[in-house]
């Protein structure tokens, strides 16, 4: 395997903080006839899509992703921080008709959050060019977005012959119990969170081993627990790597797929692809922000050495 082409979203986060909390602002009498406003402290934007997102961790390890995605007339301001970090922008087809896919996030003093999602140019396939791709040099990560897309391109790997990772992530409830069978069925990896899993289980009605038993290999993460990996030789409990601090675990998911790409990209079994993506987590949750960490390739060699031996059969 020569490249990963990653196929997901692009979109601004733009995140404001409330001094006060919601709940002194809202009538619970007068729900049914809501009509308030948030005078919020400011606005920050910034860079995400699980697609830009994945990229960027698959280039802070030194890989050079593909993005297959969509993007919107506003695109001038994330082009520009791709070109800063070197991040290619070939497969990302520009919609001048609508705006990039944008989620507004208004946060109060408790943390309770209150968000607005556009899907904006994410409404549009990203007419990724199957014809072109040679099955033996390319693998797709398949991860939210267009929700066409996360049907159609793994069908269209089936009949190529092309290994994908599936990544539904937040997609999930959009997606029927039919589609997920036949989307995870002979993927190379299924990928999701323990909500995630039991989510799927609830929609297809299938038992845990009967869901285990469609993809090659999944890999259920448990957020600071780790990540049990499930392979035909049984599960590997991934350890998480313990980070100098914890400011904002958004992203952390696209964070350790970016690694893990990168792991089997340099020929590394799913095992140690798997810490490379939890060792990369662990730096992600460190900064406000998904696309706002980094580190040195000492620093993560470092890290990864704390816990590398901890990962064992479970």
């Amino acid at each position: 395997m020569k490249k990963v082409i990653v196929s997901g979203s692009m979109a601004y986060d733009r995140i404001m903080n409330f001094s006060d909390r919601f709940s002194d602002h809202i009538l619970p009498d007068k729900i049914h006839d809501l009509n308030v406003c948030f005078m919020v402290d400011g606005v920050t934007e910034n860079f995400g899509g699980t697609a830009g997102n994945i990229a960027y961790a698959m280039k802070l390890m030194g890989e050079e992703p593909v993005i297959t995605a969509t993007i919107g007339r506003d695109h001038h301001t994330y082009f520009d921080w791709m070109g800063k970090n070197d991040i290619s922008r070939e497969g990302i087809t520009v919609v001048e008709g609508e705006l990039t896919a944008g989620a507004y996030i208004t946060t109060d003093k408790t943390n309770n959050q209150i968000t607005g999602f556009n899907p904006g140019a994410m409404k549009y396939s990203s007419k990724l060019d199957f014809t072109a791709l040679d099955p033996h040099q390319v693998m797709l990560l398949i991860s939210p977005g267009n929700l066409d897309d996360m049907v159609n391109y793994p069908a269209r790997c089936k009949e190529k012959g092309i290994g994908y990772v599936f990544d539904p992530g937040q997609a999930l409830p959009m997606l029927s119990g039919d589609d997920l069978v036949e989307i995870i069925r002979d993927c190379f990896l299924l990928i999701v969170n323990d909500y995630e899993f039991n989510l799927i289980l609830d929609k297809t009605g299938l038992s845990k081993q009967e869901l285990l038993g469609l993809p090659a290999n999944t890999i259920v993460t448990l957020g600071e627990h780790g990540s049990d990996l499930y392979e035909d030789s049984g599960v590997t409990r991934i350890p998480s790597f313990t980070p100098r601090r914890v400011v904002d675990p958004t992203g952390a998911g696209d964070s350790y797929r970016g690694g893990l790409m990168s792991g089997l990209l340099q020929g590394a079994d799913l095992k140690a692809s798997a810490i490379q993506g939890s060792v990369c987590a662990s730096f992600a949750v460190e900064c406000n922000g998904t696309q706002v960490y980094s580190f040195t390739r000492e620093e993560f060699t470092s890290r990864m050495a704390t816990r590398v031996a901890v990962a064992e059969p479970v």
